[in-house]
């Protein structure tokens, strides 16, 4: 048992969890034992430590209660419309939560915005000093992307921590967004590196600002074809989301690089969740699918979204966080338990690539990272 931060404050979770890539597998239906035998056999294909991770200090048992003081700060969280609903929430309530019970000024941004007020309400009700606030927000839509971003812009000086937090899963048939791209690249991806390019006047003005990209542990199943980002030869729902969760962890290596070598004075890092009880797939493919059937018959697996965010809220918060740095969890198979490093898969890493992926997103978001104001 190990502690987590719930909504109510510190809880005891179980810190356990087993690979998404072993569910893709192997069938679950009568099948626990297969399952677990087969995320351990799917565990060496897993990235390991690269080499920059190498002789790092090893990251001591740490939990929201360990988040310092955020009094003065501000933070944005895409997403951050989860309320807890049964056993399942989104990750970016639970950011949004323990950043605003650290005293930090929060922006939750989602494009449900009945849902937003909703969360916005329940954590006030966990957090009575709490100072939070929703707008509206859809990343699919570079057209609302740039209107955020205005309204960001107008009304403050400074962003201290941004959380490209939301996420989508693809559905079984393909599905195009506003600005005619396949909907999961549109939101996970370009939406967010959009969104980080026109805050980045706001980034270069925090306090020790941090941007930190949520990727997925499926991100070494991905690949990155330039040439066809949204799958419009040939769709299918999984490749989709694990291309755009490498595509993420690209960008945030490359935006550090970038801020390294140019002086934006912005700590880029990546984080993922392991595996979580979200509504990732209830709202992707859903029950129907198999993923949807590892959720029914397998919930055991599955660990609390407050434990699943730790990762995300260390990158964000702590004081020991690296730039360009990965975190997950470090139990089981690591995709369970309290934040640790994270194997960061060898394309992830390929410069050349991270370079090509970024001229690439900011031709087809119509952005530029070079405008500081």
């Amino acid at each position: 048992m190990t502690d987590s931060s719930g909504e109510n404050g510190t809880i005891k979770t179980r810190s356990s969890g087993l690979s998404r890539r072993s569910f893709m597998r192997y069938s679950t239906v009568g099948a626990g034992v297969a399952a677990v035998g087969g995320a351990i056999a799917v565990r060496a294909n897993m990235p390991p430590l690269s080499p920059r991770q190498q002789g790092l200090p090893s990251i001591p048992d740490w939990t929201a209660a360990d988040i310092p003081s955020l009094q003065g700060r501000s933070a944005l969280v895409t997403g951050g419309n989860g309320y807890p609903e049964g056993d399942r929430s989104g990750l970016g309530y639970h950011d949004a939560l323990q950043l605003a019970r650290a005293g930090a000024d929060v922006t939750i941004a989602s494009r449900k915005q009945e849902r937003g007020e909703e969360a916005v309400r329940r954590i006030k009700v966990a957090v009575p000093s709490a100072l939070i606030r929703f707008e509206p927000l859809d990343l699919s839509d570079l057209l609302s992307v740039a209107s955020f971003a205005d309204r960001m812009r107008a009304s403050r000086k400074n962003l201290d921590i941004l959380v490209n937090n939301a996420g989508v899963m693809g559905r079984k048939n393909r599905e195009m967004s506003a600005n005619g791209f396949e909907r999961v690249f549109a939101t996970n991806a370009l939406g967010h590196f959009a969104l980080t390019a026109r805050l980045l006047p706001l980034l270069s003005q925090g306090n020790s600002p941090r941007v930190v990209w949520v990727s997925s542990s499926r991100a070494f199943m991905g690949t990155i074809n330039p040439a066809d980002l949204p799958l419009g030869r040939d769709y299918d729902y999984g490749a989709a989301y694990d291309n755009s969760k490498l595509a993420i962890l690209m960008l945030a290596f490359e935006m550090q690089r970038r801020s390294a070598a140019e002086g934006w004075g912005i700590s880029a890092m990546a984080s993922h969740p392991g595996i979580a009880r979200t509504n990732l797939v209830p709202d992707g493919p859903g029950f129907d699918s198999l993923e949807g059937r590892n959720h029914r018959y397998l919930p055991f697996l599955f660990q609390p979204p407050a434990q699943g965010a730790l990762p995300t809220l260390y990158a964000a918060t702590s004081p020991q966080a690296v730039a360009g740095g990965y975190y997950g969890p470090n139990g089981f198979l690591g995709l369970g338990g309290l934040p640790g490093w994270a194997g960061i898969p060898e394309k992830a890493d390929d410069q050349q690539a991270g370079t090509r992926l970024w001229a690439t997103l900011e031709q087809l978001g119509n952005v530029t990272f070079g405008r500081m104001s």
